[in-house]
């Protein structure tokens, strides 16, 4: 069976009208241009790689594109397998994921958690979507049982200063920078201190725009209240910072990871904006706190669960410093001593460069629940770190 037919295969599930409104959906949202335009077209990377594999014919796919495709494919055979109710139920996760900015990782997500306990040796009923469990996934291996609720998150619930905002910001500001750099050629570097952060709010976005158009059409080179710190300084450059990458790591360097960075350019004017909050992304911190929902809310209290969260909108660069910092593992273990967890035998954390690149987890185990030390879960619930 080729990439084509498995793509072809899921649009019919999702019927083939439905499927040609929601590309031509993603088409605008993309096709609107600067940084939102390039955002959009990473949010909705399932969809558009599965619309272009319907075109592959026979050729070779990329890594990311044989993960995405059979992840659709498992998503069609689940729907063949399921009874006419779960069927139904199923539909209605694969429509809900295709509508705003909506996107398939949360379907993928369960698909992919399902698929990796197959191949651990574990038989997988999508509770969920068959018998209407709070819990998505239940695993059986040698007679032992575990309740799994796959969970996605934004990384924005941590952020003070939300990447979607940043875009919005930039986007509205790129104008006013290429006229500005039109009277004024030179490289410039506008620094912004958001203690109050920034959210996609119409009334935010639109103060800050004003405050910087005010900065740029006048003398003052510094702002500053309890919403924003401005200040516009000279850019200095060294010779092998001349191109944008290289302007933007000596930036990276200076403000660090959680830093939001731009280049606008006009003529042989270049013009660096960078924002920070007042504090540190507290991203692992929002985890902890969904876990401490989930586990009452979700699992059913007879079984051991396993919390499988997916983190969604972060770069490869903030997951490995959430990841290589024991961020993600020193909340969870936070919460895994809570009496909330008490029925949680483990929890994973993934993000899209482990789905794309068709790769593992990082799992934590419970040491204080009872079934942490059955033989039979380990390859569920060993700790991978």
């Amino acid at each position: 069976m080729t990439a084509s037919t498995d793509a072809a295969r899921f649009i019919k599930l999702v019927g083939a009208a439905r499927w040609r409104r929601r590309m031509a959906e993603v088409a605008a949202m993309c096709g609107a241009g600067g940084r939102a335009g390039r955002a959009a077209l990473q949010r909705h990377l399932l969809e558009l790689t599965i619309d272009r594999l319907t075109r592959a014919g026979d050729r070779a796919l990329a890594p990311s594109e044989t993960a995405i495709i059979r992840l659709a494919q498992a998503t069609t055979v689940l729907a063949a397998s399921l009874a006419p109710d779960g069927r139904a139920r199923l539909l209605l996760v694969v429509q809900a994921a295709l509508v705003g900015e909506s996107t398939l990782v949360p379907l993928f997500h369960m698909m992919r958690t399902a698929a990796m306990q197959r191949a651990r040796g574990f038989e997988v009923r999508f509770a969920g979507l068959a018998d209407v469990a709070p819990f998505d996934l239940l695993i059986t291996r040698e007679g032992a049982e575990a309740e799994i609720v796959c969970d996605i998150m934004s990384a924005e619930d941590g952020r003070e200063v939300h990447r979607g905002a940043w875009v919005q910001l930039v986007d509205r500001i790129d104008p006013d920078l290429q006229t500005w750099l039109g009277a004024h050629p030179g490289r410039y570097l506008l620094k912004m201190t958001l203690p109050q952060g920034l959210k996609r709010e119409p009334e935010s976005l639109a103060s800050l725009h004003a405050r910087i158009k005010v900065m740029l059409s006048g003398s003052t080179r510094q702002d500053q209240d309890a919403a924003a710190v401005l200040r516009l300084d000279p850019l200095m450059l060294a010779a092998s910072q001349a191109d944008e990458a290289g302007l933007l790591a000596g930036v990276r360097r200076e403000f660090g990871n959680e830093a939001h960075l731009a280049v606008t350019a006009a003529g042989q004017g270049v013009f660096v904006l960078a924002a920070r909050a007042g504090r540190e992304n507290e991203i692992a911190v929002a985890m902890r706190h969904r876990l401490e929902m989930l586990a009452p809310a979700r699992l059913s209290g007879t079984r051991p669960g396993i919390l499988a969260m997916f983190i969604e909108d972060t770069d490869r660069a903030e997951w490995g410093e959430l990841r290589d910092r024991l961020r993600l593992e020193a909340e969870t273990r936070q919460f895994l001593a809570y009496p909330s967890a008490r029925q949680v035998v483990a929890v994973t954390c993934a993000s899209r460069h482990e789905m794309l690149a068709d790769a593992g987890e990082l799992r934590f185990r419970n040491t204080g629940n009872a079934f942490a030390k059955v033989a039979a879960l380990a390859p569920a619930v060993m700790s991978t770190m």
